[in-house]
């Protein structure tokens, strides 16, 4: 009988635990997102650009988050109350799962910020939202940064192989983290909000694979090239930073693969191009046409002069607000790891406080 009693209130216990846990849909008020992100249904946000994020304050001793991942490929860092140096790591199962990301904290006030550390070659999640143990609620969110920035890049912009072993491979998921890129250490100097519209393997005229950036700048979603499209309205930086040619100069300059190959000229124009169509869309905003620090910088290489020139172009047509910056190539022959992203992003930081007055 007393073994029945303690079976009874070992279930009464397991149910109070579970009534006492709150859910926190994602389409609640308090909840602040920031990126591209599809709202198509707002109870079921789709995040695919690296660097995506959620933030929000809240109550409760524990926190769970519940994603539906597509592939299982993406990762996703997770900070509690603004310690920004030792993230949760959450690794997306495929399928629809709750992962506990934070237990054991102290009653009371609590923050946490996650955000996107892969892109959209890994797939789309669809957010779910959020569990608070012991009746916690969601608090008014936090401040929003003092200010908006856009990049426009590949692989450096995103961050891949950044936290990889120096002298080991770059190219695995768990070490890419968008976060750690130099777009984002940036963007947390100024403090500015950041969209990391980027992708690896990506170019102005050819990439490693059939679309480009003038194809791809556009969408809602950053998996593939697609039809859907982003509400540029919707969203306005004061700053752009436009990272691309990389892969360019690696599949035109050195492998030859378009063919007929493009001449510096049509080199130039092209860049160009796609530079007027930033500014068309953002006629305010300052543009910084940068490059590096992979070696399309290197010494010797005709690829800033390139740069350089459509930015002269572009001053000569009227446009006053736009600058290049280049990283140089520091001879590390596979992708920045994040000392370099730290040092580009010192130079960059410094840049624009000095045009911006930040």
């Amino acid at each position: 009988m007393k073994r029945l009693s303690l079976a009874l209130a070992l279930a009464a216990l397991a149910h109070l635990g579970a009534a006492g846990a709150a859910n926190v849909a994602p389409d609640n008020k308090n909840l602040q997102y920031t990126g591209r992100i599809d709202f198509s249904s707002p109870a079921a946000p789709v995040i695919s650009w690296p660097g995506t994020a959620i933030a929000g304050n809240f109550t409760g001793t524990s926190l769970s988050i519940r994603l539906d991942d597509e592939r299982g490929k993406n990762y996703f860092n997770v900070f509690i109350d603004g310690d920004l140096t030792y993230p949760f790591v959450l690794e997306a199962a495929k399928g629809d799962k709750t992962y506990l990301v934070a237990q054991g904290l102290a009653p009371g006030r609590h923050s946490f910020l996650v955000t996107k550390r892969t892109e959209g070659e890994e797939g789309p999640t669809t957010f779910r939202g959020l569990e608070l143990a012991d009746g916690g609620e969601l608090l008014a969110p936090p401040p929003r940064p003092a200010h908006r920035i856009e990049f426009f890049g590949d692989s450096i912009t995103s961050g891949m192989g950044n936290e990889g072993a120096d002298n080991g491979r770059d190219d695995a998921g768990k070490d890419k983290n968008s976060f750690m890129s130099y777009a984002a250490i940036t963007a947390r100097a100024l403090d500015a909000e950041l969209h990391m519209t980027s992708q690896s393997g990506i170019g102005v005229m050819i990439s490693w694979f059939p679309f480009t950036m003038p194809e791809f700048y556009d969408q809602l979603s950053a998996v593939g090239n697609n039809d859907s499209r982003w509400d540029f309205a919707s969203w306005t930086p004061e700053v752009v930073v436009i990272n691309l040619l990389q892969n360019d100069s690696w599949l035109i300059g050195r492998d030859h693969r378009l063919q007929p190959e493009p001449g510096e000229a049509q080199r130039i124009a092209a860049y160009e191009k796609f530079v007027a169509r930033i500014r068309q869309l953002y006629p305010k905003a300052w543009i910084v046409c940068a490059l590096g620090s992979m070696d399309a910088t290197r010494p010797g290489s005709p690829w800033p002069g390139y740069v350089t020139a459509a930015v002269e172009r572009l001053r000569k047509g009227g446009d006053a607000r736009i600058d290049t910056v280049f990283f140089p190539f520091t001879g590390y022959g596979q992708h920045p790891r994040v000392k370099q992203h730290r040092a580009n992003a010192a130079r960059l930081t410094a840049f624009i406080r000095s045009r911006m007055g930040w």
